[in-house]
Formats: C-alpha cells, sequence, structure tokens
C-alpha cells in the first residue's frame, strides 16, 4: 500500500532560510567560452559524488544568464574560495560589473580560469547535466586539482561569511 505524500505548507523563504543553516563552503565556478570570454559565478552548491572516478557537483539556476555558456562548455572549474576572498564572492555573485577586472588567475589544463589564492581548484570534464525543478545539476570528472595544505577556507552560513575555528 502506498501511502499518500504529506506535506506541511512552507514559504520558499522559510524554505530558503532553513537552507541556509546548512554551512557550506564557497566556491567560484569559472569557464572559458569557445570564444575566449571568461565566465565565473559563485555558488555554494558544490558537492563530492564518487571517488573513482573522481566526480563532483554544483547546480546552477536556469535562469542565470550564464545558464547557455555552461550548458555548451566542456570544461570548468571549480575555484574553492579562502577565508580572505569574502569579496571575491560578493563580486561575482552579483548581476553586474566587470567580475575578472583586476583578478589574479591563470589558465588550467584544459584552459578553464585557476583563480590565484584559492585553497582548492577541481578542473572538471563536463560530464553529464540533470534538469531537476529550477535548477540544473553539472557533475563534473576531474581531470586535475590541488589545493593549498592548512589554508582556512571561506564558509557562508545564515547568509554570512565565516570562516572555521577548531573545536
Amino acid at each position: 500500500m502506498t501511502l499518500p505524500r504529506q506535506t506541511a505548507p512552507f514559504s520558499p523563504t522559510e524554505f530558503r532560510a532553513a537552507l541556509g543553516m546548512f554551512a557550506t563552503g564557497v566556491t567560484i565556478i569559472t569557464l572559458r567560452t569557445a570564444g575566449g570570454e571568461l565566465m565565473g559565478l559563485t555558488a555554494n552548491s558544490f558537492n563530492s559524488v564518487s571517488l573513482d572516478p573522481p566526480l563532483v557537483l554544483w547546480s546552477l539556476s536556469t535562469r542565470s544568464l550564464s545558464m547557455p555558456a555552461f550548458r555548451a562548455g566542456t570544461h570548468y572549474a571549480i575555484n574553492v574560495l579562502g577565508a580572505g576572498q569574502q569579496e571575491l564572492a560578493l563580486r561575482f555573485a552579483a548581476p553586474a560589473g566587470d567580475r575578472w577586472d583586476g583578478v589574479a588567475w591563470r589558465p588550467g589544463v584544459a584552459g578553464a580560469p585557476l583563480i590565484e589564492g584559492a585553497v582548492a581548484h577541481f578542473e572538471c570534464f563536463n560530464k553529464s547535466r540533470y534538469a531537476e525543478g529550477d535548477h540544473v545539476i553539472f557533475v563534473g570528472q576531474v581531470e586535475h586539482c590541488d589545493h593549498q595544505r592548512g589554508a582556512a577556507p571561506l564558509l557562508f552560513h545564515g547568509g554570512r561569511f565565516y570562516t572555521e575555528h577548531e573545536l
């Protein structure tokens, strides 16, 4: 016997606030388009999927102006931000402006921009995409990664930025 699905009413604002109670790291997802344009956006929807093969995921709103570039791109990089990179997180989350002005970066193995000072980089092949609700889930096969041992991460919780404090 299948029981009917039980749901209690809640608003989108309540849902977003509840999601904000899950502390996350902060990333900037970057790519270089076929025409050479640099693209990047702040995301905290990053997660590991598999060690073998090495897979990670992140999600992007279907309304994002960057969606066509990320759907078409073959490679992107996930730049995990450090404690001193809050300004970059805010800049790449803003809807307008030159996000790349003055940002130090280098090209990754497949050309995706790697932001200098990030505590980790994951260079990914755009393996698969899944449309779910108002977002697309991107699964990337990691082709190269690096990290700064002992570096303090930038964290996001309850709509505010933090860094780590050992318990």
